[in-house]
């Protein structure tokens, strides 16, 4: 499903620069769909989330980095 993510501008501009530079093809066997944008695997990600659920919900993104 889609995701909404709430960050200030620089960490912002920092993820969207990433995403652009690692675009890929969508996997193998996977239709396609209008407005998806496959990102290469490779980023790490601390969110804070609610706590005593089974799914992440309610996530917000504190920080990111490449997985090197």
């Amino acid at each position: 499903g889609s995701a909404f993510v709430s960050v200030n501008r620089e960490m912002r501009e920092r993820l969207w620069k990433r995403v652009h530079e690692h675009a890929g093809p969508s996997p193998k066997d996977m239709p396609k769909r209008p407005a998806t944008q496959w990102v290469k695997p490779g980023i790490k990600a601390r969110v804070k989330h609610l706590r005593g659920e089974e799914d992440l919900r309610h996530a917000s993104l504190q920080d990111f980095w490449d997985d090197e």
